[in-house]
């Protein structure tokens, strides 16, 4: 199953101090194929996150081993559809 996790943040000294770690732990989802996308925006400190996982129970615990996660206000959407240019079929081109 799919899920969209909207994140809202604050920057702090605290904050900046853990992105190191944080991105880390992004990295090793994303390498493992948890998360699908990951997009931040600095203009309204808020993060997207889009990731596979068995239920709303699992994502939590996924985002609770962040070192950032007690910075976060979040919300977990289960996604019903998922439809974009990377799940479709590469165009046909004849040679």
């Amino acid at each position: 199953m799919k899920y969209q996790v909207t994140i809202q943040f604050e920057m702090s000294e605290e904050f900046m101090q853990l992105i190191p770690s944080h991105r880390t732990y992004i990295n090793y989802l994303i390498n493992k194929g948890t998360i699908d996308y990951y997009a931040v925006s600095m203009e309204t400190k808020r993060v997207w996150i889009t990731l596979n996982a068995k239920s709303k129970a699992e994502v939590h615990k996924i985002l609770r081993k962040s070192p950032l996660f007690k910075l976060w206000d979040y919300e977990i959407d289960e996604i019903f559809v998922f439809d974009g240019q990377h799940y479709r079929l590469p165009e046909v081109n004849p040679n």
